[in-house]
């Protein structure tokens, strides 16, 4: 598969709440996934979040994919069901590297997200 249809798969899992397959799409050994604020340097750990993220999940619309060569670029709105959020517009960078997700860059409006957290984000460690 071209990275551009990895992460195309790996946003579908995500929409389809098909965690355990969107895991597979990650690399096991040195993955980083980056936000405004958290970081993870573990798919598992990556997974263990969107997985409570998952209740809350009204819809993920994709909005824009591209691609040039390694590098895959989103534009994602993701919908959810939690009035303090509401929906959060994505920017998301990826790198692929032997047909997996290496690293996920993700920019968005962290405030939300944060006083959805009561100002307890999760350790990077």
């Amino acid at each position: 598969m071209q990275p551009k249809d990895i992460v195309a798969q790996f946003i579908a899992d995500v929409h389809g709440q098909r965690l355990d397959q969107a895991k597979t799409l990650l690399a096991e050994e040195g993955f980083e996934y980056v936000g405004p604020n958290m970081r993870f340097l573990n798919r598992d750990d990556m997974v263990s979040y969107q997985f409570g993220m998952v209740a809350i999940q009204k819809d993920l619309v994709l909005r824009q994919l591209s691609a040039d060569g390694e590098h895959v670029f989103a534009i994602l709105d993701y919908k959810t069901y939690f009035e303090q959020i509401g929906d959060v517009r994505l920017a998301v960078w990826f790198k692929v590297r032997d047909d997996k997700i290496q690293t996920v860059e993700a920019f968005y409006n962290a405030a939300v997200v944060e006083n959805m957290l009561g100002g307890n984000l999760p350790s990077a460690n």
